[in-house]
């Protein structure tokens, strides 16, 4: 059997190219050298192993022999892993959009010159034959090749002007004056592009936006006191949610959500599964329960935690990556159901009810078979076939469990068993979020089982790493690792204390500012300052599957700044909405973790801290996060907690008794010992009483 550079590598999405006919070589200083040594293009393929149309370009054309002999002879072919390198994958993303002004994904196929490794031609899944309009690959590849020979001028001249486009990119901070001007506008812009009917933006195919449906909660909450409170926002997100949690987005077996769904309605998804979507969904849908007190958000939340604990846990506490796509050869096939297998594995009584349930009565959904979604409540059930709800829920329960079984003896999606920092820091979050909650002591453990197994395992040298697999970390951490940590950290806290998991934060927020801050423009850099050079470094400020770097980094900075007394991180936050000013008014809509930062820094958030003994203080933290408050932020810590930072040493304890401290921005309240006046005070504060 064939093998190639691939072969020495840990991702799993390289090692299922190792065996190809085409000379791989990894993205590295080496491999580089040797495409400039041979004056060849490098044929760049980018891509992930849970995707779907990678696997078809691999199997059409990068297990074909004849078409890998013409890529071995005319480039030097190198193949990245995008969850272990979104540095190079965002810049040459930015590239082919600039190229082709299309929209990129995966694969993408960018063709290099090997003295600038700036791209000349580029674009995403190429057929092996030419059909739907796209040229047969290896035709494509010859012509390229032929154009790279002849035409060194023409590539010489669009670099330039490539990297001029690069560099009007960057963000600058103008210094402008920071207002609420766009808290104003992303309110009607998201509405003005939201599926009233079905939830969502836009129509087909449909993205979670999680950071959009946050937004849309967070600005109900502002306004519910208010005499006119925008019960339309909620309605949007609440709306989304429920289509969401029904639809076939939502695996209804085995729990945790897809990537997106192809349909308006939320019906079929595609079927990989992400740890960083089932992490921010878990937040949203835990802050949904605690807004609405709905027991479907609360049931999707426990579900969602209870998958990614069962599901992507790894025995030493962090979270693998991908759950893939395909299973024997083909998408969605361990998730689909033909009428025989159903017919087998329910009670033949229960049938006409679960048919109804599923839609099983209706035409098959998906190429001829049928995905699980909910087309009916279980009201509407328990009246046609007279039953009461309890009877209904069980029959339904017992069916699932059925179905479930049957599905567990089919072959099982591959799974990516890579940890990543920034998808791990989501799912940790997002844990914390929902063991406050609902009181889930279970979960509390393993949210601080994850911290320490990052904090032990992803750090070389006093510095974090991206990425880690079979016991090596890999990779220095980009923006997205540091920022959506340090949140983690800041969220966790509040859950359980720890003046270790503090001190880790502290670590991260001051590298933070030392390798990745912009200190002429501000804001930060996706890359450390002594990464490797690359065409390009970007300072990325929009919302995407995942939010902005950028804006999470300032979110968690400012809280943290506000916690700690610590100017230099509220400084850095606010240098990064100046640095954003232009598009948050102009596209506020695209930046909502940006606008999140923007809303704390008018208003800075309520911090709670609760000093006294251990079992006490948390009664009196349970009772201040009874509902969903997201501009409020509760550290209880124990009074015999001696090495804290100046700033909140300064809260002491007082002996035999708790004692609390209500602080927003830089203004705190004297010290309160009576439980009373704090449920007082916290329901005459800002948090209940927002301005304007």
């Amino acid at each position: 059997m064939h093998s190639n550079q691939l072969h020495k590598e840990t991702s799993p999405y390289l090692l299922q190219h190792s065996n190809n006919p085409v000379n791989w070589l990894p993205w590295n200083e080496k491999s580089l050298k040797k495409a400039l040594a041979l004056n060849k293009p490098i044929l760049l393929s980018i891509g992930y192993s849970a995707c779907h149309w990678c696997h078809v370009m691999a199997h059409e054309s990068f297990a074909n022999p004849a078409i890998a002999e013409i890529m071995n002879k005319l480039f030097i072919n190198i193949k990245i892993d995008r969850e272990e390198r979104p540095d190079i994958d965002q810049i040459y993303q930015t590239a082919h959009q600039i190229l082709t002004q299309r929209t990129g994904g995966w694969p993408l196929t960018m063709f290099l010159d090997p003295k600038t490794h700036r791209p000349f031609f580029g674009g995403t899944y190429f057929p092996n034959e030419a059909r739907h309009g796209m040229p047969a690959f290896p035709d494509l590849i010859e012509k390229v090749a032929t154009y790279y020979n002849n035409e060194q001028d023409a590539i010489r001249d669009q670099g330039k002007k490539l990297n001029e486009i690069f560099n009007n990119l960057m963000p600058k901070n103008n210094n402008k004056i920071i207002d609420a001007k766009p808290l104003k506008i992303v309110r009607n812009e998201i509405e003005a592009s939201f599926d009233k009917k079905y939830g969502g933006i836009g129509m087909a195919p449909k993205f979670p936006q999680t950071t959009i449906l946050d937004s849309l909660l967070r600005h109900w909450r502002k306004t519910a006191f208010q005499i006119e409170p925008d019960i339309e926002a909620l309605f949007l997100s609440t709306l989304t949610l429920t289509r969401m949690a029904e639809g076939g987005i939502y695996d209804q077996l085995g729990c945790g959500f897809y990537r997106y769904s192809v349909d308006q309605k939320w019906q079929i998804p595609h079927f990989e599964k992400m740890l960083y979507d089932n992490g921010l969904l878990l937040t949203l849908y835990t802050h949904a329960y605690l807004a609405t007190g709905d027991e479907l958000f609360k049931k999707i939340s426990e579900e969602t935690a209870a998958w990614i604990l069962n599901d992507m846990q790894a025995a030493d506490g962090g979270f693998y990556s991908t759950l893939n796509a395909d299973s024997e050869g083909s998408e969605g096939t361990y998730y689909i159901w033909d009428n025989n297998e159903i017919e087998a594995a329910i009670k033949k009584t229960d049938l006409p009810l679960i048919r109804e349930y599923f839609g099983l009565d209706k035409i098959a959904n998906f190429e001829n078979k049928w995905h699980l979604t909910i087309q009916t409540n279980v009201e509407t059930l328990a009246r046609k076939f007279n039953l009461t709800i309890a009877q209904v829920n069980t029959i339904i329960l017992e069916a699932k469990s059925s179905l479930k079984k049957e599905r567990k003896q089919r072959i099982l999606p591959s799974l990516d068993d890579k940890q990543l920092t920034a998808w791990n820091a989501l799912a940790i979050k997002g844990l914390a979020i929902a063991s406050r909650a609902f009181s889930r002591k279970d979960i509390i453990e393993e949210n601080s089982k994850a911290i320490n197994f990052i904090k032990d395992n992803h750090m070389h040298n006093n510095r974090l790493m991206a990425s880690y697999k079979k016991g090596e970390a890999k990779f220095s951490a980009y923006l997205d690792d540091y920022a959506y940590l340090l949140d983690a950290l800041v969220e966790s806290l509040q859950t359980h204390w720890d003046t270790q998991h503090l001190a880790f934060a502290i670590e991260l927020a001051d590298q933070l500012l030392e390798y990745f801050y912009d200190e002429i423009d501000g804001a930060f850099f996706f890359t450390a300052k002594d990464h490797e050079q690359l065409i390009y470094r970007p300072k990325p400020m929009t919302d995407d599957a995942t939010p902005s770097g950028n804006g999470i980094a300032s979110f968690a900075l400012q809280r943290l700044g506000w916690l700690l007394g610590e100017s230099k991180y509220l400084t850095a936050a606010e240098s990064t909405i100046k640095c954003a000013w232009d598009m948050l008014t102009t596209a506020p809509h695209g930046h909502t973790s940006l606008i999140h930062t923007l809303d704390d820094f008018l208003d800075p958030p309520e911090i709670i801290i609760i000093r006294g003994d251990v079992k006490l203080i948390s009664e009196w933290q349970e009772a201040t996060r009874k509902i969903y408050a997201p501009k409020r932020l509760v550290f209880a810590i124990p009074d015999t907690e001696k090495s804290l930072p100046l700033y909140l040493n300064s809260r002491i304890p007082i002996k035999d008794k708790i004692v609390a401290y209500l602080c927003q921005g830089s203004q705190c309240s004297p010290p309160i010992t009576s439980f009373e006046a704090l449920i007082k005070l916290i329901t005459e504060s800002p948090i209940h009483q927002p301005k304007g």
